[in-house]
């Protein structure tokens, strides 16, 4: 298994069963979410019906599995004075992980990004996930002075 042996596409409807899968991995991992199929694949089917206001890019391997995906939204930047990306769900199934499929797929969506005008992108990280840290490290993210802070509704 390589990175060179997936293609990188948009995420269609069909793959919402797999994206709710490594959507399982990765909000087991995350103190702030719970694995919900329901309420992520109804998510899920709110970005794919908006392509313009959001992207969904999945890795998919020569068998057609799906192994990875990310998703990007637009909101307006006051700070920038243009859009921005919200940079969220990005990982890679345990099996294909170490292999550049994140970077790869984090460079689309971000070229997606910067094509709708964006001139920044953001993303979230689980302060108690080293690993997740050290990778957006690696890749040159920078580290802000900014909490995340919400309120459910």
């Amino acid at each position: 298994m390589n990175d060179a042996s997936a293609i990188i596409r948009p995420a269609q409807a069909a793959d919402i069963p797999a994206l709710c899968n490594l959507l399982q991995q990765l909000f087991s991992i995350e103190q702030d979410f719970t694995p919900d199929s329901a309420r992520q694949a109804t998510g899920l089917q709110l970005l794919l019906a908006n392509p313009k206001q959001g992207a969904i890019l999945v890795a998919q391997n020569t068998e057609g599995k799906v192994v990875g995906m990310v998703s990007a939204q637009l909101v307006i930047s006051t700070a920038q004075g243009s859009p921005a990306a919200w940079i969220e769900d990005m990982v890679i199934d345990k099996q294909w992980r170490s292999q550049g499929l994140g970077r790869r797929l984090l460079d689309d969506v971000l070229a997606w990004a910067k094509a709708q005008g964006a001139t920044r992108a953001q993303l979230l990280v689980d302060m108690d996930n080293q690993p997740a840290i050290a990778y957006y490290d690696h890749l040159g993210w920078n580290t802000t002075r900014l909490q995340a802070r919400n309120i459910l509704l």
